[in-house]
């Protein structure tokens, strides 16, 4: 696989906003009729970078970068418990404020790490298949196309993982998370076109997984 210095740059982003997205949700906004974590804003980036993934260098490439971002989550997690972990220093009186902003529960990192597996993976899938299907044409359809299904089956998951048993209302909170999220989604359509068209002109490929291995877990076809 030869890497560009562009899809570096696309693989950066996608797994930036990723591990901004786990640190900002803790805190929760209200915009109107949602309620919301703050990482509403930044997450739906990261489908949308999974987007031009898939699009431009295709799902193979995606499926390294999924798990390229799976585990640079996973070594943030670990930094941020070993922080945790380490005697603070007499005059620093932060450490309750730096344990509630990073100090990720079993529960909530478990709920979070599947919903994202699942929701990319399957948001890749489909992305990949409807371009066959569509033979290149209507980009628009399978960006949201496969952002609802991928959203939808990221959200489920979460929330359900995170909250079931809490009191909370997961019916509602699933509801505003996956419309909103996806609302952001086309609104980005045109930004999303801009980008695929560059790298497409400026890569020269624009790939089309007719033979490529699908399994998550394969990564030699």
């Amino acid at each position: 696989m030869n890497i560009s210095y562009r899809m570096v740059i696309v693989a950066a982003v996608f797994i930036t906003c990723l591990i901004t997205a786990n640190i900002i949700a803790v805190k929760v906004i209200s915009l109107g009729f949602f309620i919301l974590p703050a990482a509403a804003f930044v997450f739906p980036v990261s489908y949308i970078f999974g987007d031009i993934l898939t699009e431009v260098y295709g799902y193979r490439t995606a499926r390294r970068v999924i798990w390229l971002g799976f585990g640079c989550n996973l070594i943030f997690v670990f930094f941020a418990w070993i922080g945790q972990l380490l005697p603070a220093a007499d005059f620093w009186t932060a450490q309750e404020s730096y344990k509630t902003i990073l100090g990720y529960t079993p529960r909530l990192l478990a709920a979070s790490l599947c919903g994202y597996l699942v929701g990319e993976f399957a948001n890749s899938f489909v992305l990949a298949r409807m371009k066959i299907k569509t033979k290149g044409r209507w980009l628009w359809s399978r960006t949201i196309g496969s952002t609802i299904i991928g959203e939808g089956l990221d959200t489920i998951i979460f929330i359900t993982a995170a909250y079931a048993g809490t009191g909370s209302p997961i019916g509602t909170m699933i509801w505003h998370h996956w419309l909103f999220k996806t609302g952001i989604e086309v609104i980005a359509t045109p930004v999303t076109y801009a980008i695929v068209n560059w790298l497409k002109r400026a890569e020269g490929i624009d790939t089309y997984d007719y033979e490529t291995k699908y399994n998550p877990f394969v990564f030699s076809g």
